[in-house]
């Protein structure tokens, strides 16, 4: 696994096959490893190179014992003109959409096209309190049995269409219970969700955007991400059924069509 030495901090990525680039960003706590499955070997067939990263707070990159949403804006930036792949497609979904979101503002001319997944523009009261709960169980100390965690994690990041079928969710409780998300260790990006009200900014965005989201999303509401369509100029949006907050993972095969289409174009 490569590391760049980048903004301070050494910065953990990952790249696959060749072709034009594609660089995934991760939302709150999830490696760089999760799009291995689906959207690597998916963007590979559509010709493409796909790098994925390890956001700072989450090993093997650095932990800074402080950060901002700036300094991983500025990490992406970074890390674009480290491997000289600039303008160069970018995927961002959950935190990882707000990071894109960012990065085009801050940085527009190292992006070709954006795909922001499952984001938002603005902070409403239900990201507000998930976000207060979060921290105040990663401050208490408390550690979350692995079987409780991933049966939580279910119900919050899963469609009813995938926890009414039993094949399927015996095996999403078998993976999460296996991967749970360091809560403890991912401290530092705890919050970094939680922005002012964005979408008049958004307005000033002049690449070509492509906002996916999930019909039975409850973390972040479809109409959220509409709204985030809607301010950017010229986007599209697209809302896929049966999945959740990880409809990446629920049905990849529809985003991963979704995403290589827009390209495409």
């Amino acid at each position: 696994m490569p590391i760049a030495r980048i903004n301070g901090i050494n910065l953990s990525y990952d790249t696959y096959g060749s072709g034009q680039p594609v660089v995934m960003v991760t939302g709150t706590g999830a490696p760089g490893r999760v799009w291995r499955t689906h959207q690597v070997p998916a963007l590979r067939r559509a010709g493409y190179q796909a790098i994925t990263v390890d956001n700072r707070g989450i090993p093997p990159t650095d932990v800074p014992r402080s950060f901002t949403l700036a300094d991983m804006v500025a990490d992406i930036a970074a890390l674009i003109e480290h491997l000289g792949k600039g303008p160069c497609r970018v995927v961002g979904t959950s935190m990882g959409g707000i990071i894109v979101q960012e990065l085009l503002l801050a940085r527009p001319e190292l992006v070709h096209q954006a795909v922001l997944i499952a984001t938002s523009g603005r902070t409403d009261a239900l990201l507000a309190g998930m976000s207060a709960g979060d921290i105040e169980l990663a401050d208490s100390g408390v550690k979350i049995p692995p079987r409780y965690a991933a049966y939580i994690h279910a119900l919050q990041n899963l469609s009813p269409q995938t926890l009414n079928d039993e094949a399927k969710l015996q095996d999403w409780l078998a993976v999460l219970e296996m991967s749970p998300v360091d809560i403890s260790s991912a401290r530092g990006q705890l919050g970094l969700n939680v922005i002012p009200n964005r979408l008049p900014a958004y307005r000033r965005i002049d690449r070509p955007c492509l906002v996916i989201a999930f019909s039975d999303d409850l973390v972040v509401r479809p109409h959220l991400s509409r709204e985030v369509a809607d301010s950017i100029p010229g986007a599209r949006y697209t809302e896929i059924s049966g999945c959740g907050h990880y409809g990446y993972l629920e049905k990849p095969t529809a985003v991963n069509t979704a995403i290589t289409d827009f390209f495409a174009r």
